[in-house]
């Protein structure tokens, strides 16, 4: 399986920071060492309400947390003191900056109900512990393929937001343009004979018809 160090340095020029929450000074440092052996910038916090302040989702920082660091990734224990993961799932995903930063649930419960609220709530995944080497890799790789994607979509959203002001402005130039209208058919001199512009207009054949009438 290709390491997650191996993507970042081939697939994005910039390192991953993810955000870990747990209550247990174990879990935490473990789950920091799988990032950091995983090549991802890491901030490591004890509690929901410490998550809340980093982002600046407590009322009282801006929303760029301590360091002014961007998070690509949450990562939350389920069962914590004071507010579970599952609470602080839902406040960020009810927040217009971080709704759309994914947010990997664990737990050392396998409890399928808990597993299903928090899908429904908008998670991205539900990884029980102890967590593996192999799950940080994996949704390392899924961040950096989001990122990706996200970036190609916005450049193909300025490409056509170009190619539709060209378009509108090329509309609007040949709309200011005057055209050129057909000039109307000039009148006939005054007093020229009605027959004889029959003829003229008429084919062939029947000009000759007529040239027969008169010699008759």
């Amino acid at each position: 399986m290709e390491a997650a160090g191996e993507v970042l340095r081939s697939g994005s020029s910039q390192e991953l920071h993810v955000l870990a929450v747990d209550d247990s000074y174990v879990d935490r440092k473990v789950i920091e060492k799988l990032l950091k052996i995983s090549s991802c910038k890491v901030t490591a916090v004890e509690s929901g309400a410490r998550a809340l302040q980093f982002l600046g989702l407590d009322g009282e920082k801006g929303a760029l947390g301590f360091n002014g660091l961007k998070v690509n990734l949450i990562m939350t224990d389920y069962s914590m003191p004071g507010m579970t993961g599952y609470e602080l799932l839902k406040k960020i995903k009810r927040s217009s900056a971080f709704r759309e930063i994914p947010v990997v649930i664990m737990s050392s419960e396998n409890i399928l109900t808990r597993i299903d609220s928090c899908l429904e709530e908008g998670a991205e995944e539900f990884l029980v512990k102890p967590v593996k080497l192999s799950d940080v890799r994996r949704l390392m790789k899924d961040c950096i393929m989001r990122g990706e994607t996200e970036v190609k979509e916005g450049r193909r959203v300025d490409k056509r937001k170009l190619e539709d002001d060209n378009r509108t402005s090329s509309l609007s130039s040949s709309s200011s343009t005057p055209s050129s209208s057909p000039s109307p058919p000039s009148s006939p001199p005054f007093g020229f004979d009605v027959a004889t512009s029959e003829l003229i207009s008429s084919p062939p054949h029947s000009s000759k018809r007529a040239k027969l009438r008169d010699s008759d």
